[in-house]
């Protein structure tokens, strides 16, 4: 039988994407990407902000068409949304079959073996048990990056955030099956690993008593294949010494971090039950640029979160414009259920919101310029990603660019490059977001 996945959300949900691909595939089902060819349709859904929590509705809704009229005969929905609207979605969506909670979608095979059999299933584990999926995950990525889920769940409890009420408690995958894992990813053909989890930076603290992901980094970096490793999702108050010495020594550690710092004003800061001040972050920032000079810093904001006052984000682009972050993203804050930020006095109106989002990408627009302008004639090591149309110019990546939020760097090449290549590449000019080059020499080794 033929299965139609759709995988909505982050990075992180798309490893549990795989993961029930992989079991699928181990079951005989045939993955299929034409909905009219779906035995089965499964949707993994994502609610951690309003457009999310719409983009998933819309999904699920498209898809009970097909339930009803087409040649699916199992609906299946997984995931935040799943686990925070079961009830909802069995109410309002009766096409939809099976109902799996965010830490049960190893249970996919067993649930469509009941549907078939005509048995509404659903199964919602404790949000605090950790999955361990056996089957090798299928890859979507396109073969030459892959991310790696270290831990699952959150302890933060940041006023805004529903994940730890979905997700649970901070956990952390044993080391010894993230090697593994890494390795079959390495046999694949991956060459770049991006490690993710709600919270990197606290990588261990709950399995070995101790922050351990610079450990994980120096055992991951010994895998054959592996070129680069990109760590994201580290919050900036539990960056430690041993994490900043491996990231600065070992080659094969991309000097790039994502800190979401979300914003600068200490009073909101404080209402968001964030655990940094904006000293704090001036002086993490400022030691990870003096340890790792060619460190590329991406952080996230939130604009327009209750109380913040038009004082508290000209503090906030202030800051932005002296930090000057090599990449930055903006969200406009989305009340969310059951979250104390939902129920606070003073909230900011939607055009107040996008007036100051604007205002905010605005600058960055013009820092990034900046800092492309200053690469001028640098000579970076890029992997190719794909090729121009109708051009001798390719589309590729380098050390300081994620897949999927950051830009590219376009290279001008009279030889024929391959997807997963690396090639080493002098920076001829710069647009807002992206780079242009030349290849400069052989192929990098």
């Amino acid at each position: 039988m033929k299965v139609l996945f759709i995988s909505l959300g982050c990075d992180k949900n798309l490893v549990d994407s795989e993961e029930m691909l992989g079991l699928l595939r181990d079951r005989g089902y045939e993955i299929t990407d034409d909905e009219t060819e779906a035995d089965v349709i499964a949707i993994n859904t994502c609610c951690f902000i309003h457009d999310a929590k719409e983009e998933s509705i819309q999904s699920i809704l498209e898809m009970a068409e097909y339930r009803k009229q087409g040649r699916c005969k199992v609906l299946l929905v997984t995931g935040c949304m799943a686990q925070r609207y079961q009830k909802e979605i069995r109410q309002e969506i009766p096409e939809v079959d099976v109902v799996l909670g965010t830490t049960s979608f190893e249970k996919i095979v067993d649930a469509l073996d009941s549907a078939f059999r005509g048995i509404p299933y659903e199964d919602f584990e404790s949000i605090d048990y950790l999955p361990m999926v056996s089957a090798d995950r299928i890859l979507t990525t396109g073969g030459y990056y892959g991310y790696l889920k270290i831990a699952e769940g959150c302890d933060k409890h940041c006023t805004y955030c529903i994940i730890p009420s979905l997700r649970g408690k901070f956990r952390s995958y044993p080391m010894e099956r993230l090697l593994k894992q890494a390795e079959k990813m390495a046999q694949q053909g991956v060459r770049e690993l991006i490690l993710v989890a709600q919270e990197t930076t606290l990588y261990g603290t709950d399995l070995y008593g101790k922050k351990s992901l610079h450990r994980l980094l120096e055992e991951l970096c010994k895998i054959t294949g592996i070129y680069w490793i990109r760590v994201l999702y580290c919050y900036p108050e539990e960056i430690y010494p041993e994490l900043v010495e491996v990231i600065a020594r070992e080659p094969k550690v991309c000097h790039y971090l994502d800190l979401p710092i979300q914003h600068a004003s200490d009073r909101i800061l404080k209402r968001m039950g964030r655990r940094t001040s904006k000293k704090q972050l001036v002086e993490i920032v400022r030691t990870l640029r003096e340890k790792i000079p060619d460190i590329v810093l991406r952080t996230t904001l939130i604009t327009g979160f209750p109380g913040e006052t038009q004082e508290d984000h000209e503090e906030l682009m202030e800051f932005v414009d002296t930090m000057e972050f090599d990449r930055l993203g903006v969200f406009t804050y989305s009340p969310e259920e059951n979250t104390p930020a939902a129920v606070m006095k003073a909230q900011i109106s939607e055009e107040i919101k996008e007036d100051r989002k604007a205002e905010l990408m605005e600058l960055q627009q013009e820092i990034s310029l900046e800092r492309g302008n200053s690469r001028i004639g640098q000579v970076l090591l890029v992997m190719i990603e794909g090729k121009v149309a109708d051009e001798n110019a390719y589309v590729g990546r380098t050390y300081a660019d994620a897949p999927n939020v950051d830009g590219y760097i376009f290279v001008q090449s009279p030889e024929m490059l391959m997807s997963g290549d690396f090639v080493k590449v002098r920076v001829t000019g710069a647009l807002e977001y992206d780079l242009i080059g030349e290849i400069y020499d052989e192929y990098a080794e």
